[in-house]
């Protein structure tokens, strides 16, 4: 009998290429939650829950008895550092605060609006206007050649799951030899750092080159400078700080943000009404311009905050593909949750976000369907419960940067859509990759056809 033995591992690694799947077809029979237990002396016990009750009570209720903990911060030290997402008490507390500041200042909105426009009309749209040029009817199967930090980058984050499943007494004498997966993901790791420091190093190089980074207004070079003002002082930056920075938002803006863009695509090219929508909404917002050519307009904030069915599209494929499918938290003290779960202290309690967004008792019996039209209600868009739709973390912890996401993935499908048609490659498989980002396991595998009606205003 493997069980008394191996605890959930076995049935975990037979579905290892299903698992968020079939981590909601278990949630689902048990009626939002189950108790798990890992392997024999691992020391992993507790419960799986899609309950948003219990995800209210260990977000906001009762905040303090459910951190990170030791389990989490264990396995994501290697990679995350003591960075913002791997922090606890008033290590968090001090970084939130310091971040929150930069990001909330109107300097550091302004230049993140400028620098989303860049990047779309300045290199993004370049790049597919290139890649068209001279192609007959203009399609393509665009496959974006792989970026030596991004594949480090996403292998590290896929091997540190492994770290989840199996305890403590196999990988760490595996990371102590270097061998098997743990030397893989050292080398993954020592990628990303690199990039990381040199990053810094740069920053740090033209602040004591020219004295100041007024120039510059991103949130790294905003911090630097505040170290660099109050040499002497006492400040809320532990060492490796701005290196774990980098890392950090990285994973949460970079990866989440793209990863949540494939999906989007995705599903909008096996809907095309919505497609029809989106672009309808947008002519709409144009037409309140004079007449501009499709391929010359830029966004503004205000055209972008008008696109209220385009938000509510991005919305509902996140709830379905959740860039972070599944969230721990380490029981501090023995507790009660709402629906009855007894948990005891240092337990490890997983809510699986992916799970959430397909549970009929949560979102109905079209919850498999992709319909933009539930987030709108009078015209507007309207806000789910964010403990039933915890894409964005919830409670003290919600994501600092939900604004920015929205602004940057309306700003990329918007632009894209309006000027391409968008069609999956026949026989294209999208399915989840096992990793602690949703990426697509083959990748998106697209054609862009530019569109023969003419959008202008």
């Amino acid at each position: 009998m493997l069980w008394p033995v191996f605890g959930i591992l076995p049935t975990m690694f037979l579905h290892i290429n299903d698992m968020y799947n079939f981590l909601t077809r278990a949630l689902s029979r048990a009626g939002g939650t189950f108790h798990h237990k890992g392997m024999w002396m691992g020391g992993a016990y507790g419960i799986v829950t899609a309950d948003p009750s219990n995800i209210e009570y260990m977000l906001k209720t009762n905040f303090k008895n459910f951190p990170k903990g030791k389990y989490f911060r264990e396995r994501f030290q290697d990679l995350l550092g003591d960075g913002i997402f791997n922090a606890d008490d008033e290590l968090w507390r001090e970084q939130r605060q310091a971040v929150k500041a930069e990001m909330h200042s109107s300097r550091f909105i302004e230049h993140s609006l400028q620098t989303m426009q860049d990047l779309v009309h300045q290199k993004l749209l370049k790049l597919t206007d290139n890649l068209l040029l001279g192609l007959i009817l203009g399609c393509l199967a665009l496959d974006i050649p792989d970026v030596p930090f991004a594949k480090a980058f996403e292998k590290a984050t896929e091997l540190i799951l492994i770290r989840f499943l199996i305890p403590p007494f196999i990988w760490k004498p595996m990371k102590f030899f270097g061998i098997g997966y743990e030397k893989t993901l050292k080398g993954a790791v020592g990628v990303v750092h690199e990039f990381a420091e040199k990053t810094v190093k740069g920053r740090r190089d033209e602040i004591r080159k020219h004295g100041s980074l007024c120039h510059l207004s991103d949130l790294l070079s905003r911090l630097i400078e505040i170290e660099h003002a109050g040499r002497g002082k006492k400040l809320p930056f532990p060492d490796n700080f701005f290196r774990d920075l980098c890392i950090n938002f990285i994973l949460a803006g970079r990866d989440t943000t793209s990863v949540a863009l494939a999906w989007f695509f995705w599903l909008v090219h096996s809907n095309p009404q919505v497609e029809n929508r989106i672009l309808c909404e947008i002519t709409d917002i144009l037409s309140l311009r004079g007449t501009q050519a499709e391929n010359e307009v830029i966004f503004t904030k205000e055209e972008l905050n008008k696109m209220v069915y385009l938000q509510a599209a991005l919305s509902e494929s996140l709830r379905l593909y959740p860039s972070v499918p599944i969230e721990v938290k380490e029981v501090a003290e023995d507790d009660v949750l709402p629906d009855g779960s007894i948990v005891k202290k240092g337990a490890r309690v997983f809510y699986c976000v992916f799970s959430m967004g397909r549970m009929d008792s949560i979102w109905g019996e079209d919850c498999m369907e992709f319909k933009p039209e539930r987030w709108i209600k009078d015209g507007k868009f309207v806000s789910e419960n964010q403990f039933k739709y915890a894409v964005f973390n919830a409670g003290p912890r919600l994501c600092l940067g939900k604004k920015f996401a929205y602004l940057q993935m309306k700003m990329v499908a918007a632009s894209i859509l309006l000027r391409y048609s968008i069609k999956v490659v026949e026989g294209h498989d999208a399915v989840p990759k096992m990793t602690t980002t949703l990426y697509m396991k083959n990748g998106l595998l697209v054609t862009l056809t530019p569109r023969l009606v003419s959008t202008d205003a």
